[in-house]
């Protein structure tokens, strides 16, 4: 990993006493594979530390008494992945953590058009935030173990949270960034 490189911790599974308190870890929203793509990008993390990268965490505010209210345990960034002293927070209300916030003029500071983007959920705000850096002039690579999606019904098709994970990735690496399947991928 390049030392200054930036990487984007987005949408982390929020904080809370176990998976009775998270957003992706339970009901409707819950994501298969979080736990072992939680545990990646906390590896991921330490290694960004330890190389001196500058590190962004990204979280969505959906507004009080939502699953993504950041006023709230439930809509907190979880403690495996938090911010410590220096790390910014950007919080965002669209898929795109590049759209009304103040994240590319954090990464413009940082020096590097190279961006190494993890979180949840894939198909989502990882795949939209990708987007949006490439279109910004970045060159994002997202690590696909620590990212995670949930299945998903589209028309009268059932997918599977690998399929759509999969899919997602296959869009981000046709145009938009690099896909390492790992943080050991990032060389």
């Amino acid at each position: 990993m390049k030392v200054a490189r930036p990487v984007l911790r987005g949408d982390s599974a929020p904080r809370g006493q176990g998976p009775t308190r998270h957003t992706y870890t339970r009901g409707v929203m819950e994501l298969t594979g979080w736990r072992e793509a939680l545990d990646a990008a906390a590896a991921l993390l330490a290694r960004a530390r330890s190389a001196g990268a500058t590190v962004i965490h990204v979280i969505n505010d959906g507004g009080p008494g939502t699953p993504y209210d950041v006023r709230a345990e439930i809509g907190q960034i979880h403690p495996d992945v938090a911010p410590v002293e220096g790390e910014r927070v950007v919080v965002k209300q669209a898929p795109d953590a590049f759209v009304g916030t103040d994240l590319g003029a954090l990464v413009d500071v940082a020096g590097h058009q190279d961006v190494v983007i993890a979180g949840f959920m894939t198909h989502m705000c990882v795949a939209f935030t990708t987007a949006g850096a490439f279109l910004r002039g970045n060159r994002p690579t997202v690590v696909a173990d620590a990212c995670a999606t949930r299945p998903l019904r589209s028309g009268a098709t059932e997918l599977t949270a690998a399929q759509i994970h999969r899919g997602a990735l296959a869009t981000v690496g046709d145009l938009y960034g690099v896909v390492a399947e790992s943080a050991a991928d990032l060389g």
